[in-house]
């Protein structure tokens, strides 16, 4: 066949491509790799994504349709991008075209035409004392909306602005006029001058100096750095010198919650035009932050972990902030890890990558070990602050308030009475994560899942965690009619109770997922911690992660016996992780911090050696234990999961891949499996799992790469849903 043909991905979940005719009306040079067309398939149409033009294609010509519309005038991914995404979904073992399209923003998927910019941004501008006393005076509604964008300290997203002036139009418009505040497009902020720099610490200057001396070319680094050690000052140093020569950043951070307070410090810090992306924008944000990074008019872009999917032209510098943290690893559809595609994205553009956290994933101190990473340590906490002190409080044969010892409680005092604040840790939100009947022992089991619903006392309702199933919270027990319905055991909910009933006159803050349902309330909240509106802290992993509390000194953790004991191998690493992390919250500003630890098992060599110790004796010591049982990161996994209506056709199905496997695998691959999920029902769904395994990573591509296209052939793939997750991060 002479003419051209256009090899195109759809949002299908369907491996390989599809072939069409050009559109009747297009001519051929007009089309490129990267464009959108409009195309039948089945009994309607769907925007797909060109990748390729060919000459041949294995359909029969007869049964070749015409694509319908062309819908870009101009690529909208080039080439090397597209190059990228194909990679990832080969990889991962993905559908090609649900990773391509994966990539575009949600409207453009639709087959909608590109927004036009518009600002989404409102900046304040040169502000004089005298002109805010006119304000005051005169115009009391633009002198409080200024006076809380002067609050802010940087850009200020408009929608934020609306919600929180409703009627404040004319007030912003006035404020236009006046040349006092500026809508722009993207975040941005003045720079913050000279004169607010710090002069790093040696071991940050070495670091700087040792990735700045290797701009030109590809090099992995960790930076390994206690906490409050002063990476992201280490960061900013890099960054400088990248956008000075003209190429872009990209700064990967874990959780969104991570993103309003650094997004202002970046664009202050670098006074460049950022575009934040992350899941909770609304669709014409992310699309008009994903035009700014395609463009190239935004020359940092900061974001969660689809942020490294993103178009990003003349990319200089990649960096992944706490890039331990498994947030980073997609657990639904494409299974992708945030970290490692960033990887892969510095590799292919030629630049430096810098993986940082204050403890290291295994995988990543292991690559450092073999000099497969450059490492670079940082030590000390910068400005002087001293490292806080750990200890372990034995709770058993103890009477506990709302879980908490007297020990900790008189110590929460003491520090509350000094002028300090303090945090209070639980990796539990809601009330209590049951609810029980003392007279017959009902529990509040979920109806759909092998787990319990959750008391959330505030809203009166029992929730479940994992499939989102909700009722409300009964006056008697639904089995028995007994009125002695009583919560076991703590959440966030009832710490707050508990300790705003006791320390009635220190204010205090909660922060998880239900106390910052709410938008911009996060950054609410935080800043009335860092103001010192807040004298105790309480909330979940929320508070581990990244924030700067300078004047917190005492950290207690309620109970760090949960992720003692796991089945999965990775339990004590995140356990470890957890503890360090919360633990360097405590006494980053000019007075030292004190850890209070929780534990029925005080003699526990994890908490041993965290406490005599630090990360990285506990790292030394679980990666010969890795090794001697040829657990990652000393080896390859795959895990393969089904669901179904029933037990028995989750692994009827897994028994036929199991056996497809072990025809296709060679001898260096194990097949482990199948076997029940450890939860075994999930959303009403029973699950099963298929584990593969291999020393060499190759084998395991190798095997994959006939293995997944042949599981759609499978007697029983459509009585299924079917996964595969490569390299997965736990075995839930």
């Amino acid at each position: 066949m002479s003419r051209l043909l256009l090899r195109m991905a759809l949002p299908a979940p369907v491996y390989g491509l599809f072939d069409y005719l050009p559109p009747p009306d297009v001519e051929i040079r007009r089309l490129q790799p990267g464009q959108r067309l409009l195309v039948p398939f089945g009994r309607g149409e769907r925007c797909g994504l060109l990748v390729e033009l060919v000459k041949e294609s294995e359909v029969p010509a007869h049964r070749l349709k015409a694509a319908r519309a062309l819908l870009d005038d101009t690529p909208l991914l080039d080439e090397a991008h597209l190059g990228f995404l194909r990679w990832a979904a080969a990889y991962y073992r993905h559908p090609e075209g649900e990773v391509l399209m994966a990539a575009l923003p949600v409207r453009l998927r639709k087959g909608k035409a590109l927004l036009a910019p518009r600002p989404d941004h409102v900046l304040v501008q040169d502000v004089s004392d005298e002109m805010l006393d006119r304000l005051a005076k005169r115009a009391p509604r633009q002198f409080e909306l200024l006076s809380w964008l002067l609050e802010q300290e940087g850009g200020v997203r408009l929608e934020d602005v609306r919600q929180r002036f409703p009627s404040g139009r004319d007030a912003l418009n006035a404020l236009r006029r006046k040349g006092l505040v500026a809508l722009v497009v993207g975040e941005r902020a003045e720079s913050e001058g000279k004169a607010m720099i710090h002069e790093l610490e040696p071991e940050q200057q070495q670091a700087v100096d040792a990735v700045t001396a290797r701009l030109d070319e590809y090099q992995a680094w960790l930076l390994d750095g206690v906490t409050g050690s002063g990476k992201t000052e280490v960061y900013f140093r890099i960054a400088e010198q990248v956008l000075a020569r003209g190429r872009m950043v990209l700064l990967l951070v874990p959780e969104i919650s991570l993103t309003p307070q650094l997004v202002r410090r970046v664009a202050r810090r670098l006074a460049v035009t950022v575009a934040v992306m992350h899941s909770g924008l609304n669709e014409r944000e992310r699309e008009q932050a994903w035009q700014l990074a395609r463009k190239g008019e935004a020359r940092l872009v900061l974001g969660t972990r689809s942020a490294v999917l993103a178009p990003l032209p003349d990319l200089g510098l990649v960096v992944v902030d706490e890039e331990h943290d498994p947030s980073y690893k997609q657990q639904e559809g494409f299974r992708y890890s945030g970290r490692d595609l960033a990887l892969v994205r510095a590799r292919r553009a030629g630049c430096p990558v810098i993986l940082g956290s204050a403890t290291p994933s295994l995988e990543s101190l292991k690559n450092a070990m073999e000099g497969r990473y450059g490492w670079l340590r940082l030590t000390r906490r910068a400005g002087g602050a001293s490292p806080p002190t750990l200890q372990l409080l034995d709770v058993r044969n103890q009477r506990l308030e709302g879980g908490m010892s007297p020990v900790l409680l008189d110590a929460l005092a003491q520090t509350l009475a000094g002028g300090r604040q303090a945090m209070v840790f639980l990796n539990r939100r809601g009330y209590a994560p049951v609810l029980s009947c003392f007279d017959c022992g009902w529990l509040s089991d979920c109806p759909r899942c092998d787990a319990r619903q959750t008391l959330h006392r505030g809203q009166g309702r029992l929730i479940c965690h994992h499939c989102g199933t909700e009722r409300p919270l009964p006056r008697t027990c639904p089995a028995c009619g007994s009125a002695e319905l009583h919560p076991l055991g703590q959440g966030t909910e009832q710490l707050e109770q508990v300790l705003g009933r006791r320390f009635a006159d220190f204010p205090l803050v909660r922060i998880d997922r239900d106390a910052t349902s709410r938008k911009g309330s996060l950054d609410a909240l935080l800043a009335r911690v860092k103001k010192g509106g807040a004298g105790l802290l309480v909330g979940t992993q929320m508070l581990a992660k990244g924030h700067h509390f300078p004047d917190v000194t005492l950290v207690a953790l309620v109970d760090v016996d949960s992720g003692l004991f796991s089945a999965d191998f990775r339990s004590a690493e995140r356990m470890a992780q957890l503890i360090v992390q919360v633990a360097g919250r405590a006494g980053r500003g000019a007075h030292a911090g004190r850890v209070l630890l929780q534990t029925r098992f005080p003699e526990h060599p994890l908490l041993q050696t965290l406490v005599s110790g630090d990360y990285a004796a506990f790292a030394r010591q679980a990666l010969k234990e890795r090794q001697q049982a040829a657990l990652p990161p000393y080896s390859s996994q795959v895990l393969v999961r089904a669901s179904g209506r029933s037990m028995e056709v989750a692994e009827a199905f897994l028994q036929q891949a199991a056996e497809l496997a072990g025809r296709l695998a060679g001898a260096g691959v194990q097949v482990w499996g199948p076997v029940p999920a450890p939860m075994r029902k999930r959303a009403g769904r029973y699950r099963a799992q298929l584990l593969l395994q291999t020393a060499r990573r190759p084998d395991l591509r190798h095997l994959l790469a006939a293995f997944v296209p042949a599981l759609q052939q499978l007697p029983d793939a459509g009585r299924v849903r079917w996964s595969v997750d490569v390299d997965p991060i736990d075995l839930y």
